[in-house]
This record gives C-alpha cells, structure tokens and sequence, in this order.
C-alpha cells in the first residue's frame, strides 16, 4: 500500500521546500507547502513577535490541520511542508518561553492542538532536517527574505534546542534523520541519490528514480 503522508520536518531555513520538490519529482508526490508568501501574519510577527505570536500560531495550527485532513481523505501521497506537531512542541512553547506569548493564550492553543491532533493520524513518515546553526544562517542569507533578516542566533538555536528534544522522544510513527550540514540534495546527485534510497528504505518502496 502506498503512504499518504510524508511531512518534512525542520528549523527555518533547514531545505525543507528543496526536499520537498526532490521527494516529488523522484516519486511523483504532490507537495503541500508551508504557506508563507500569502501568510497575512508572517511579516508581522518578525517586527513585533510579542503583539502576533499567537495570531501566527493559530495561523499555522488551521492551516496545517486543513491540509492533513484533506490529505486523509484523499487518494494520493503528500509532502507536507512541516508537520502540525513542530507549532505545538517547538515553535509555540518557545514563544511562551521567551516571554513572547502569554500564559493564558499559550494554553488555549495548547488546548486547541491537543483536540484537534486527536482527530488526525500521523504521518506515515516524518523526515527531519538536521541544521547547525551556521547551516540555517547560510541557508536563510541564501534565499534573502526581508522579515528573515532580524531573526537572532539566539532564537534559531533555542529552536534547535527544543527539535532534537523532540525528536529524541518521537515514537508515534517511522522517522528519518537527515544531517543537512553533511548533505548537499540541492545539487550533488550523490547525496540526492542517498536521500531517495534513504526513504524507499524506510517506507520498503520497491522503485526509486535513479540520478
């Protein structure tokens, strides 16, 4: 049988949408991408995370729920760009950490996550890009998004912080680790081919397109 989900998990700037269009042009999947350049938050929060964390991550939260629900209803295998689990377990109870979002709104959208993870699967396989720091800032000069250019070494690594916490306790589904400081999927056809054969293992796929 053929997986339905496949979500890409990782720091910003990680090469999670680079992935993305790899997983799908080897395997022909469709791919749900983060939504960001329509996000009517995004660029806000970065000037002023305190005024619209909790705008953003609820933002996030119906977004990502919307996509996994239409992806288990449907018949075709997709990418999620991110997984709904990454809001609730990293970005969210970071933003409270640092005093950037209240108590009172951090646990409604702790209570809002939990009901809505309740009526959803995980995903078949979730893939997670492992970045230094040094890796994330290349990655994230790299493509040059203006709302990214006041983005703290700080908050990139408290978020690293809280990702290999998670991933080290992750045991609700298959999971695949992929070191991005060590990978170049982007444009070594070696490393590309690694990623695909890394996958086909793990999800026991009979056919992998070959660089």
């Amino acid at each position: 049988m053929d997986p339905k989900h496949i979500a890409i998990a990782g720091n910003i700037g990680a090469g999670k949408t680079t992935l993305c269009e790899l997983l799908s042009e080897s395997f022909g999947w469709q791919v749900n991408y983060e939504s960001t350049d329509d996000n009517p938050y995004l660029e806000d929060f970065y000037h002023d995370m305190n005024r619209w964390s909790f705008n953003l991550q609820i933002y996030f939260l119906n977004n990502r729920y919307r996509q996994i629900v239409e992806i288990q209803n449907g018949e075709k295998t997709v990418i999620q760009d991110r997984s709904i689990y990454e809001d609730a377990y990293i970005f969210a109870p970071n933003l409270h950490q640092m005093g950037l979002m209240p108590t009172r709104d951090f646990k409604n959208y702790s209570d809002l996550f939990e009901l809505m993870s309740s009526q959803v699967n995980p995903p078949d396989l979730l893939i997670y890009l492992k970045a230094s720091v040094p890796t994330l800032v290349n990655h994230i000069q790299k493509r040059g998004r203006d709302y990214e250019s006041s983005m703290s070494l700080n908050y990139l690594q408290s978020l690293n912080d809280k990702y290999n916490e998670w991933i080290d306790g992750y045991s609700i589904g298959k999971l695949l680790v992929l070191d991005v400081n060590e990978l170049d999927y982007r444009d070594n056809p070696e490393h590309k081919q690694f990623v695909i054969d890394e996958v086909t293992s793990k999800l026991n796929l009979e056919l992998s397109k070959s660089f």
